[in-house]
């Protein structure tokens, strides 16, 4: 058996293997990962810490897969990813639930994200390899013709992050696929459980052994798999600081990489807001997994003028959220993934208060949990952008509330970040705020909203990251061109 299931009160017990070749693996060395849930502090399963021979012997199937795969033409590929959509589809419960279990994603969210994203992810992923021309023909100057041909990059190693495992992941299987890439998955060792269900899923599809393979670990699976020689492709979504450790191991290989980093997005009111039309996304766009997204508005710029009552109707809205049990549909706000986040964000609370922000929202532990890795929703006010709490991502539910004078300025300190990946602007003038839209340094931005569409490109200006994902973007991401002159 590659894993074992079984309940135990309202626990799911999970054990994992690696899955390589169409095969469930065990690691070839006997180091295993706890995996704790985060509501509760109790483990609830295991993965590998793989080794570079784990890798190694991933890598190596799917490069003995490439061949075949890449023959195939992209509407054949199309069929596969649409019945991995499927299968996937079908176990989307149990991988919901299990995704909360490791990572205290409230269920509504997570349900979403794993049913309804997925699923549209892939189903995208397959319309456009249904479009998707592999050669189309140029006249030069000279009455001759070149045929530019778009060929996969080869292997491409995917690693992904802990805080949208399964959806993260789809941004990048989908358009790998597409593209006629085999791919080795090096998931985070907080969320790893789930992917026996991916594998599962895969057979079901009818996937040829050695296209999709995974490999679980830390630091050594992840560096080992950007060295190796037979990966030709890079895909992270994760710190920008590990994203720099791996831009420059991949640039002195000269191997393309797609990085998806962090954030500390602005979101912008204007004086002609009406404060509730944000207030009421505050768990949507602001603090989304309890804050523990890339893109969350975080940074909130409020004009001097309307100051303390925007202040006081973000702490009012914070102080009404509903922290608690992931289960609970009623929760807005689960625990942090792990110890280590809870620390990391503590931390940062007492640096804003010691730089003399003020806290008028939160601030601490919920005393109603007497376990889990729970923090109050917090906001800060009397910020200013040079502070930590205002530069740094802070990756929890901190809010600073930063004045501004005029749209100009507003535009300024939005800008003066060393990030750029979210944003948003709200007014009640929609041209106003998509002028203003216009001149944010940013990958993604919002006017009245916040959203990731799928069939748009997603990324990062600045250090949150290189490269774009979904949209027509990310299937080029995967492949190589070639021009044929005749």
């Amino acid at each position: 058996m590659c894993c074992r299931h079984y309940k135990c009160k309202e626990l799911v017990v999970t054990t994992a293997t690696n899955y390589i070749d169409g095969q469930f693996v065990p690691s070839s060395v006997d180091a295993r990962i706890p995996v704790i849930n985060p509501t509760t502090e109790q483990v609830i399963g295991s993965v590998a810490d793989s080794s570079a021979d784990d890798i190694d012997m991933a890598a190596r199937a799917a490069d003995r897969a490439l061949p075949a795969w890449a023959a195939l033409t992209p509407k054949e590929r199309a069929g596969y990813i649409r019945a991995l959509a499927n299968a996937l589809l079908k176990r989307s419960d149990v991988i919901s639930r299990l995704v909360s279990e490791q990572n205290g994603t409230p269920i509504g969210f997570a349900t979403f994200g794993n049913q309804i994203h997925v699923d549209s992810v892939y189903r995208y992923s397959a319309d456009l390899a249904d479009r998707f021309e592999v050669e189309t023909e140029v006249e030069a100057p000279d009455g001759t013709t070149t045929i530019v041909r778009r060929e996969p990059i080869g292997v491409a190693g995917l690693i992904v992050p802990w805080n949208g495992p399964t959806a993260l992941l789809a941004w990048k299987l989908g358009p790998a696929l597409a593209a006629g890439c085999t791919v080795v998955i090096k998931p985070s060792p907080e969320t790893s459980l789930d992917l026996i269900h991916l594998a599962e899923a895969s057979v079901e599809a009818g996937f040829p052994p050695g296209v999709i393979n995974y490999v679980t670990g830390a630091v050594t699976a992840g560096e080992a798999l950007v060295r190796h020689p037979l990966i030709r492709k890079i895909a992270f979504t994760g710190s920008t600081v590990v994203g720099k450790s791996i831009a420059r191991t991949a640039g002195s290989l000269l191997k393309p990489v797609t990085l998806e980093l962090g954030g500390k997005s602005a979101g912008i009111l204007l004086d002609d807001v009406e404060v509730e039309t944000f207030t009421r996304n505050l768990s949507t766009f602001v603090i989304p997994i309890t804050g523990q997204t890339c893109y969350s508005n975080t940074r909130i710029l409020a004009p001097r003028s309307r100051y303390d009552e925007m202040v006081e109707a973000l702490s009012s809205a914070m102080d009404e959220m509903t922290i608690g049990d992931p289960f609970d549909p009623e929760t807005q706000a689960g625990p942090l993934t792990s110890k280590s986040q809870l620390e990391r964000v503590t931390g940062y609370i007492q640096a804003g208060i010691a730089e003399g922000a003020q806290v008028t929202a939160g601030g601490g532990r919920p005393t109603r949990f007497d376990r889990g890795y729970f923090v109050e929703g917090t906001v800060f006010a009397n910020v200013k952008n040079d502070m930590r709490i205002a530069r740094e991502e802070i990756f929890g539910p901190v809010i600073a509330v930063i004045p501004y004078e005029g749209d100009d300025e507003a535009v300024r300190l939005a800008n003066d970040s060393p990030f750029g990946l979210g944003g948003s602007v709200f007014t009640s003038d929609p041209d106003r705020g998509l002028e203003i839209a216009r001149k944010v340094q940013t990958g993604t931005f919002g006017v009245n909203r916040y959203n990731v569409a799928i069939n748009a490109p997603f990324g990062g200006y600045k250090e949150s990251g290189i490269g774009r994902e979904l949209g027509a973007d990310a299937l080029h991401a995967y492949s190589q061109t070639k021009a044929i002159y005749i």
